[in-house]
């Protein structure tokens, strides 16, 4: 499971090895051992799947207070633009995004830090994400911000009348909303 160059903000990418022959092949996606021995001893309580078909973006979600959760994040099927978001007050790249494909034919997975909103569009006809999070699920500790806020500057890949957002998701406060009124702080 090596590590990747980090890349901005404390977000990891991760890129497994895969051991492959005729039949196809294996990976060892996380092993606890592993991280402690690269100096990294993040421990997850909750996996979560996600199924969504071409042109679905969720996010960008969060969880605030005691609920904050880090994420591991993988594509098992398909491919998506992953898009992770700074939410950090104090942060050299506070309010700044960063996108990277995340693809099951490279295997690729990415670390987020709690902190980060989180969201993903798919671009393959189908995908099937997975994530580890640090913390459980806590609906009463839900945040968003609003994923085609213009103030973001986010490139989603795809013309927005092909794009399917939950109600919730349309709804989500914008970027000024947040700034105004911030959950995060880099301490």
């Amino acid at each position: 499971m090596p590590l990747a160059a980090n890349v901005p903000s404390g977000l990891r990418l991760l890129e497994p090895r895969r051991f492959g022959d005729e039949r196809g092949w294996f990976a060892e996606l996380w092993s606890d051992a592993r991280a402690d021995a690269c100096g990294w001893p993040q421990r997850f309580v909750q996996d979560n799947e996600s199924f969504s078909r071409r042109g679905v973006l969720r996010g960008l979600h969060f969880q605030k207070g005691e609920a904050a959760q880090a994420k591991l994040v993988r594509a098992a099927v398909g491919d998506v633009l992953d898009v992770c978001l700074d939410l950090r007050v104090g942060s050299p790249t506070y309010g700044q995004h960063w996108t990277v494909m995340l693809s099951a034919d490279v295997g690729r997975q990415l670390f987020i830090p709690k902190g980060f909103a989180h969201g993903f569009i798919v671009l393959s006809d189908v995908a099937l994400v997975c994530y580890k999070c640090d913390a459980p699920y806590a609906p009463e500790a839900e945040g968003s911000v609003n994923a085609f806020d213009p103030a973001l500057g986010i490139d989603w890949a795809l013309p927005q009348e092909f794009i399917m957002r939950s109600d919730k998701d349309i709804a989500a406060p914008d970027w000024a909303a947040y700034a105004a009124d911030p959950v995060f702080r880099l301490e």
